[in-house]
């Protein structure tokens, strides 16, 4: 059983290295499945009498067209990859993480509160207090579902969701109460908002005039880190045993509760330190709707990815640019949202698809290549 566990982090890599037409297969089958995608939105799109290529044209121009829309892609995919690294985390130790959105607003509650109650510390000192307060509150939020998981063998799917709605709530009543912005109260506009934060703790922004900043490096290098940490390290190496086989991994002495809670525990740290650069990056105060679905779209963008860390980066670059082209999209040519969202999700459902069939066809190419050695 033990060789279950070190199959995946030894022969596979020898043999991909070489296999350069199983790597083309890899990477030619997701886009086809794209394009495939597309050419199903655009019998939708004749059917509501707009021009394909017009739609089209409008999303690529919304992402390519000018530099906002870049940068604005960019911007998007921050939160996306970061919320995917945790689903990663999460998958290679076989439980699933659905409470982005809760442990979203975990830090940016918690970089709100915490960035305008220290706001007398200097900006080195607030600044990465700040990202690492955020970090533990969405930790915090994952620690809760790993431990009913592991201690009492809740379902971490409902207890993720229902950690979403709790969130959700507590977010309301303190953007409505003692988190509101004391100069709307004056005024008597009662918006729910925060009072904007100290310019100390803003991260500087990539390009000026635009919504990107310096989060988006931060996260490509966490991504990187993530990869270290499974693949280079020994608590990854146990993660992944313990998602590749529980019973093995229980044989050789791994405690898979423990891990298990670890891994939602550092999928709930990803997402939180996404909500804290929303709050830091791109809001600088705590608004209401601050996750703006993050917590969903950045399972698709994981997805997407292959669930591997650094294969969610162009993912999550690559999904953030459909968000912004099909708002694009629905403003040139008048097309409802509803659209958009079906041809979203035709693209995942298609990739997803097309990464099961890489799958077996790597499964096929080992076995015979076994069957080659063997003769």
């Amino acid at each position: 059983m033990l060789s279950d566990i070190t199959a995946e982090t030894k022969t596979p890599t020898r043999r991909h290295a070489y296999d350069w037409k199983d790597v083309g297969y890899r990477l030619a089958l997701p886009i086809l499945a794209m394009l495939f995608a597309l050419l199903i939105g655009a019998l939708m799109l004749l059917l509501l009498k707009v021009n394909p290529v017009t739609a089209y044209g409008a999303m690529f121009d919304g992402v390519f067209g000018n530099l906002y829309g870049f940068t604005q892609s960019l911007a998007k995919a921050t939160p996306l990859l970061l919320v995917g690294l945790g689903i990663c985390i999460a998958f290679r130790a076989s439980v699933i993480n659905i409470g982005g959105e809760g442990q979203i607003i975990a830090g940016a509650l918690m970089a709100t509160w915490f960035s305008l109650a220290y706001r007398s510390w200097p900006g080195y000192l607030l600044l990465p207090m700040t990202m690492i307060m955020g970090f533990l509150a969405g930790a915090a939020w994952g620690f809760i579902p790993g431990i009913l998981k592991v201690r009492f063998s809740v379902n971490e799917i409902l207890s993720t969701v229902m950690m979403n709605a709790i969130a959700i709530q507590l977010m309301n009543y303190l953007l409505r109460g003692p988190l509101m912005d004391p100069e709307g109260v004056s005024q008597g506009t009662f918006l729910p908002q925060s009072e904007r934060l100290p310019h100390q703790v803003w991260l500087p922004r990539l390009v000026p005039q635009t919504l990107l900043h310096a989060g988006a490096i931060i996260a490509v290098v966490l991504a990187v880190a993530v990869y270290i940490f499974l693949w280079r390290t020994t608590i990854g190496y146990r993660i992944r045993a313990v998602g590749l086989n529980e019973e093995a991994s229980r044989h050789a002495g791994i405690n898979v509760p423990v891990y298990q809670a670890l891994s939602l525990t550092l999928a709930g740290g990803f997402a939180g330190l996404a909500g804290v650069f929303e709050v830091i990056g791109v809001q600088h105060r705590l608004i209401d709707g601050i996750t703006s679905g993050y917590g969903f779209s950045g399972i698709v963008a994981a997805l997407f990815g292959g669930l591997h860390p650094l294969g969610v980066i162009p993912a999550s670059w690559l999904f953030g640019s459909l968000l912004v082209g099909g708002d694009k999209m629905q403003r040139a040519v008048q097309v409802p949202s509803a659209l958009i969202d079906t041809v979203l999700g035709l693209i995942v459902m298609f990739v997803v698809g097309s990464n099961l069939l890489s799958r077996r066809w790597s499964a096929r190419r080992a076995i015979a290549a076994a069957k080659t050695e063997g003769d």
